[in-house]
């Protein structure tokens, strides 16, 4: 290895091991995005915790973090509504006209007996008439609760009101059932009968007002004879008892119920919980504690929960960028273009962070707004659209959480939809944009496709909007395209001279011949401006057949050969109908001039603040080759004078570096391509393919791709393609082996 090998390998591992390409400083960067993830997350997620104590005043005005149920307002709720509910009564139908049936037919049998004097009729009937009603009330009672209808509660109140009215006949009464003829009775039992029925059927609960109302219907009824009248009056008033009786057990379900269904109150988000100044009582600071908004006992389940869901975010972004890089074995970028990642996911964190504060519980559609795929327009300008789509994952999720207005839920699915379908809409417009004004066209798609989703969304909900609502969501929906096409406008110049990235956009700012130096290069050395156009062209096919950047090659090659500007008359394509100043000059001069242009070139790349990517294709193109045709004329001219040389091979070398990246390589190789086969006067196809060849072989055995990532297979790939490119520009000119036979 010569020392020039050994200073370039040097300078090589001083910038592998620089901060851009730091293992260090990438997890760094990783952990960087963890902790970003986590801030701007904590204020939906993770309330506020105070230091407060009962009887001391607050020293700050504390609100309420999201909606809180307001436990004390709930209770005396719940409780007015239990209040409101009116006593439950249960009606129980005993059918007491039968046992007025029962009475009768007894004093019936009793009467047609003989034996039996009057005053011990009277006697049986004043006291088995009233048994005979105890008796009926106890049975139905004692059956009831074997049964189980009713509840051993409501029967107890059934029985107690019962007693409480019942009714004594008079003793005249009985003093008169003996009186009466089994005709009188049979008379009697159908009227009897019916007026119980009739005044049963009512719900009563004071039997006494019933009872009111049976003197009337007897005088109304078929009975003519006093005494007949009298007797049912009076038999039917005792059967007569309350139907519809308090019922506790299903009073109290009823106010159980009542409290279930009354909603719980709740303090709104943003209300103020306690005002600055005011004293903590138990009862506020009890609140404080059932929201977990005190630091006496924190509770750090909660941010570790946040903290993983950070690590997973952001570790899903690692490793997807390190299965992307080459086989999986290293980044497919630099730190540099890390950081960059991590400041476009800052900016896009901040603008819905920003607008969120600006939303209400009334106006919750001022959320699409959001710049959601600003983020997502920047990766995919300054990055590469498959990391994009990832990254539209991982902002849709953070919008789904950042704009959520909803209580009770850690996502909105509303927001979270809407942030997936501009981003995606955004990748698709812009992945191939070609100036800025594409931009604006992208962002014209995602104002149609944001409006579309949210008019879906809401026609698909639930129903419950107006045409208010409707409109505004929309139009803020539309409004938040336009504002992300300014902002990506805005901030794309930033990134491109901070980072030093070359945009698909820049790029093709920078291939606009009306540029100053590439206007330069055409009116000061035509020849050298054709031959940049026509490696432009091979390049660009070469590098896009390997998956290189091709677009840069092609502007690469543009400003290739920008130093030869300086001294145009030294370079043979500039050499019209002039002699060639080299035949004049000693070889180590020439070899100087010829070198330098690499040199100058990138002086006046610098001066015009030309991105360093193009910068460095103009010092790598050329390697660290050697001038063949100038050494061997000085060699020529040592053995001439019969001198010893006193100069080496590696002093008719281009000071390199070497080819540090595919896109170099590939505009090196091509530049040697065009310029070698210009030189042949009647090309043919088998001298195109043997020169391109030589010329990759040559570079290889040179060792000249040692530092850049090109393979074998690319080598043999960009071979072929040049082959067929020249083929095709040349193809006037090169004639073919059957063409070659014929003539």
């Amino acid at each position: 290895m010569t020392s020039k090998d050994v200073s370039q390998h040097k300078l090589k591992h001083k910038k592998a091991s620089g901060w851009k390409h730091s293992v260090q400083t990438r997890y760094a960067l990783f952990f960087i995005l963890i902790l970003l993830f986590y801030l701007f997350l904590a204020p939906k997620l993770l309330p506020e915790r105070y230091d407060i104590k009962v009887g001391i005043p607050s020293d700050k005005e504390i609100v309420a973090p999201k909606q809180i149920p307001n436990t004390k307002a709930t209770l005396q709720a719940q409780e007015e509504a239990a209040a409101r509910v009116q006593p439950m009564y249960t009606i129980i139908l005993m059918r007491n006209e039968n046992l007025i049936v029962q009475i009768l037919d007894r004093i019936e049998r009793l009467n047609q007996d003989d034996q039996v004097s009057t005053s011990d009729k009277v006697s049986i009937y004043r006291e088995e008439i009233p048994q005979r009603f105890d008796d009926f009330v106890h049975n139905f009672i004692q059956s009831n609760r074997n049964s189980g209808v009713y509840s051993a509660t409501l029967l107890e109140e059934m029985s107690k009101r019962i007693e409480e009215q019942k009714y004594r006949i008079p003793e005249e009464t009985y003093i008169k059932l003996p009186r009466l003829s089994s005709q009188d009775i049979q008379e009697m039992k159908p009227v009897a009968r019916e007026i119980v029925s009739r005044l049963m059927n009512d719900q009563i609960t004071d039997a006494q007002t019933a009872r009111a109302k049976v003197a009337e219907l007897v005088s109304t009824s078929s009975l003519s004879q006093r005494t007949s009248r009298e007797v049912v009056q009076e038999l039917a008033r005792l059967v007569i008892t309350a139907n519809k009786f308090y019922d506790e057990e299903a009073t109290k379900e009823a106010r159980v119920l009542a409290r279930e269904n009354t909603p719980t109150v709740y303090i709104e988000k943003g209300d103020v919980l306690v005002k600055k100044g005011q004293i903590i009582t138990q009862e506020i600071y009890t609140l404080l504690d059932e929201n977990d908004l005190l630091q006496n006992e924190v509770n750090y389940w909660p941010e570790f929960g946040l903290f993983i869901f950070s690590f997973i975010l952001t570790f899903g972004l690692f490793m997807y960028i390190r299965q992307s890089g080459t086989q999986g074995k290293q980044f497919k970028y630099s730190n540099s273009q890390l950081l960059m990642l991590v400041m476009i996911f800052a900016i896009t964190l901040i603008s819905m962070y920003l607008v969120s504060m600006l939303q209400t519980e009334s106006r919750p559609g001022i959320g699409y707004v959001a710049p959601a795929s600003i983020g997502v327009m920047l990766i995919t300008l300054l990055l590469d659209s498959s990391i994009a789509f990832v990254c539209a994952i991982v902002i849709s999720i953070l919008a789904s959480i950042i704009l959520n207005v909803r209580q009770g839920q850690i996502f909105d699915f509303y927001y979270g939809f809407f942030a997936v379908v501009v981003s995606f809409a955004s990748i698709f417009a812009i992945h191939r944009a070609s100036q800025r004004s594409s931009i604006l066209k992208a962002a014209i798609m995602v104002c149609l496709f944001g409006s579309l989703s949210v008019v879906a969304l809401m026609l698909i909900g639930s129903g419950q909007w107006d045409q208010t609502s409707f409109l505004y969501s929309v139009g803020f929906a539309f409004a938040g395209g336009l504002l992300t096409a300014i902002l990506v406008i805005g901030l794309m110049p930033f990134f491109e001279g901070t980072f030093g990235i070359l945009s698909a956009l820049k790029l093709v700012e920078l291939s606009n011949p009306n540029h100053p130096l590439l206007r330069k290069l055409l009116t000061e050395t035509p020849g050298t401006y054709h031959h940049s156009i026509m490696v432009g062209n091979l390049s660009e096919a070469a590098a896009e057949a390997i998956g290189a950047n091709g677009l840069l090659c092609r502007v690469g090659s543009y400003y290739h050969d920008i130093g030869k500007t300086k001294r145009p008359s030294y370079f043979i394509e500039n050499q019209t109908n002039i002699e060639n100043p080299h035949d004049a000059i000693d070889p180590k001069l020439s070899k100087s001039i010829i070198i330098a242009h690499a040199r100058d070139g990138v002086e006046m790349l610098k001066d015009y603040k030309i991105p360093k990517p193009i910068r460095d294709i103009a010092e790598q193109h050329h390697g660290t080759t050697l001038l063949h045709y100038f050494y061997h004329k000085a060699l020529t001219q040592a053995e001439e004078k019969g001198i010893e040389p006193d100069f080496t091979e590696d002093d008719f070398r281009y000071p390199g570096p070497k080819a540090q990246s595919k896109e170099a390589a590939v505009v090196g190789i091509a530049d040697s391509v065009e310029a070698a086969v210009r030189s042949l006067r009647n090309p043919t196809v088998d001298q195109v393919e043997s020169m391109i060849e030589k010329i990759i072989k040559s570079r290889l055995d040179d060792h000249q791709f040692n530092e850049c990532d090109i393979t074998m297979k690319e080598l043999d790939i960009v071979a072929q393609t040049l082959k067929e490119s020249v083929m095709g520009i040349f193809h006037s000119r090169i004639e073919y082996p059957d063409e070659m036979k014929k003539s």
